[in-house]
């Protein structure tokens, strides 16, 4: 893989609010600051959409189940409730004709293409464990957004290369050197996302990386003994709680 041409137009993100290190006019700063927003409320939206299949997950694999309630429809509701009480914003007032208004409508509709796609694995009455995890969710539902919006976004979950579980959700070039030299330093701010502009693929794009952390129910599949096979067929890592287990890639090209 070709090594990424680096830009010092836009370092590090603070918080929710864009630091730049630039000599750009105050509208590039602007349109950097408004990409960084989109990217932000893209990742919290699908963060939203797995934290419904998470909290569903004994439910789709109950067995004795068939409909289990969760259509596209179903989940995209739920998933706009929490992020607008996360954001404080109703999507649904946001300018359909807008760049952030065309991509969150790319991701809703992604989360409700990819529900009701699954509706015969999820609903499959007598069939215990569906391998319809919160990881495959967010999966199929960021290569549903990339077609819908190939050419001015892309959105990938990875993560340190030790804990790719998926050859699909690799780190490129890039994430590999945001991942070692910002994300997985002891003393970078918990939850902190790390932007840049650079080129890519020829293009110049606002590339930004959100970090995520392990929680209790992770520690099923992810936390130990290490090397014991959890219930989709990996072996465990070993980790804890608290422990990067992720990053949410976002890249808008301008």
């Amino acid at each position: 893989m070709r090594k990424l041409a680096r830009s010092r137009t836009a370092l590090v993100i603070l918080a929710f609010f864009g630091v730049f290190a630039t000599s750009a006019t105050a509208d590039t700063a602007d349109q950097i600051q408004e990409d960084f927003t989109i990217a932000r409320n893209l990742a919290i939206m699908l963060q939203a959409g797995r934290s419904i299949i998470s909290r569903n997950q004994e439910r789709i694999n109950d067995a004795s189940i068939g409909d289990k309630g969760l259509t596209g429809e179903i989940v995209l509701s739920e998933a706009l409730r929490i992020f607008q009480e996360k954001t404080g914003i109703d999507p649904r007032s946001i300018d359909a004709s807008s760049r952030q208004g065309r991509l969150l409508r790319a991701m809703t509709e992604s989360i409700v293409e990819v529900m009701n796609n699954s509706q015969k694995i999820i609903n499959a009455k007598g069939s215990g464990f569906k391998a319809f995890i919160p990881a495959t969710f967010a999966r199929l539902v960021t290569e549903e957004f990339g077609r819908r919006a190939i050419g001015e976004a892309e959105i990938k979950v990875t993560a340190p290369p030790d804990l790719v579980r998926n050859r699909k959700s690799r780190p490129d070039d890039w994430e590999l050197r945001v991942i070692a030299e910002r994300l997985s330093l002891p003393n970078w701010p918990r939850g902190q996302t790390y932007a840049e502009v650079i080129e890519t693929k020829g293009r110049q794009a606002v590339r930004v990386a959100t970090p995520e952390y392990y929680e209790a129910s992770c520690m099923s599949c992810h936390g130990g003994p290490k090397g014991e096979v959890d219930i989709t067929g990996y072996p465990k890592e070993g980790a804890s709680a608290g422990d990067l287990g992720g990053v949410i890639s976002i890249t808008l090209f301008r």
